[in-house]
């Protein structure tokens, strides 16, 4: 398949086409236009400082479906007993800041560019992207932050400076989205962490098909907040 290259127009290939790699195009730019329809297509930028704009649409894609979402025993206990305090959008940017910077085992660097932080913060200034935030006292200890388009919520990325504290986050933003009846969460590519909640992996074909179903739900655009009783007790929702 070839990979398309991208100009000013505002518009994509067929995800289908993507190829074996799952690249569907090059180019282009971060617009809040554009990224909204790329999400609404199936489609994601992933990319390395100095690279171009890279855009994806993996072959098989991993989801959690909320009806099936589910929390293990140690994370269970970790958030009955945690003494965090636990926002939605109250500190956007340094979320992804942070994301940008906490280490990882498996990767090298980040792909999350000044380019891309900048991007992601005016979809958050338009209501379309949204963070959860772990404080400890005035500290930023943990979080992360995705797209929200119908019902489906798009996880980018999460970080943790206190053990236990993106899993916290993850739970969280599980039970409020159960509660707001989202249908999935839009985990890109598999792991095993997400998978311990209740991660699966389907087709390009199966995931774009769900993706058009639930994007006739209406979006519900920021800024968000937990519902008093999603803050009390989140596992009485998952």
């Amino acid at each position: 398949m070839p990979v398309y290259q991208l100009d000013e127009r505002v518009l994509f290939p067929d995800p289908r086409e993507a190829n074996e790699s799952g690249v569907i195009a090059v180019g282009g730019d971060l617009s809040v236009e554009r990224l909204v329809l790329a999400y609404q297509m199936g489609i994601f930028p992933w990319f390395s400082e100095g690279m171009p704009i890279i855009w994806h649409c993996p072959e098989e894609r991993m989801v959690i479906p909320l009806a099936e979402a589910h929390v293990g025993k140690k994370i269970r206990q970790l958030v009955r007993n945690h003494q965090w305090r636990i926002t939605m959008d109250q500190s956007f940017s340094q979320v992804i800041g942070a994301c940008s910077k906490v280490p990882r085992d498996d990767q090298d660097g980040t792909w999350i560019t000044g380019d891309m932080h900048h991007a992601y913060c005016a979809l958050h200034e338009r209501g379309f992207a949204h963070s959860v935030e772990v404080w400890e006292l005035d500290k930023l200890v943990g979080g992360l932050y995705g797209v929200s388009l119908g019902s489906y919520f798009f996880g980018e990325s999460m970080f943790s400076k206190a053990s236990g504290s993106s899993k916290v986050a993850f739970t969280y933003l599980l039970a409020q989205l159960r509660k707001w009846n989202f249908s999935f969460v839009d985990c890109q590519v598999y792991t095993e962490h997400l998978a311990r909640f209740g991660g699966v992996e389907v087709s390009r074909e199966n995931f774009l098909a769900g993706l058009q179903q639930n994007l006739h739900d209406t979006t519900r655009q920021g800024p968000w907040q937990f519902d008093d009783d999603v803050v009390e007790n989140p596992l009485g929702f998952i």
